[in-house]
């Protein structure tokens, strides 16, 4: 396998799911900022133009962070990020889209349409008159998390899972870039603190 890899949160997903299952990934970097996604070579990887890319030992690529994390549980079961029974594998995707559609969509594209937008202008199309309600919508639906999480370790209980690893990396590239998490939030704080604390969290 070979794992094209990049700057911001995405890629960050699966390094740090590899991280726990103790997975070396061969990687090859792709200069976004030197439009390097957007040239034939990745496009044929990925043709979105975006990272990360998992070129499988069958010369097939994967991506989108969900399907290659879920790729890698699968050839590496144990431990179980996702789940080792169907029950524990719904309860972690029910979370993984709960999140990413309630707290991601809007934090992330609050960013790509601000801060963002000289980068991404020309790329995507890109609406800075919204960017402030889409942040605002983002740090509502971070309360409405927080009140879930209340006596839970991670988000699927004492499961540390594939939810907990894609939020807390999402969380710290919008903490990067001016998006805190919402002050009143506390539960979502702790958690993150928790998380943090990880090794793989570094990765």
């Amino acid at each position: 396998m070979k794992f094209y890899n990049s700057i911001g949160p995405n890629p960050q997903v699966v390094r740090m799911f590899a991280a726990e299952k103790g997975i070396t990934l061969d990687m090859e970097q792709v200069d976004l900022l030197k439009g390097e996604n957007r040239q034939a070579a990745h496009l044929r990887r990925n043709p979105a133009g975006q990272t990360p890319a998992l070129e499988l030992d069958n010369g097939a690529y994967v991506s989108e962070i969900t399907a290659i994390c879920e790729y890698l549980e699968e050839k590496h079961p144990s431990p179980a990020l996702i789940g080792a029974t169907p029950e524990e594998r719904a309860e972690t995707r029910m979370w993984v889209r709960r999140f990413d559609e309630n707290v991601v969509w809007p934090m992330l594209s609050g960013f790509r349409y601000a801060e963002g937008a000289p980068l991404f202008t020309g790329r995507i199309p890109v609406y800075p008159d919204i960017a402030p309600q889409l942040k605002a919508l983002a740090q509502d639906r971070q309360k409405w998390i927080d009140g879930m999480l209340s006596g839970r370790t991670y988000f699927c209980g004492d499961r540390f899972t594939l939810a907990d690893i894609l939020a807390y990396c999402m969380i710290a590239f919008a903490i990067s870039v001016g998006q805190p998490i919402n002050a009143e939030a506390a539960n979502l704080q702790a958690w993150f603190a928790r998380v943090k604390s990880r090794p793989s969290a570094a990765a």
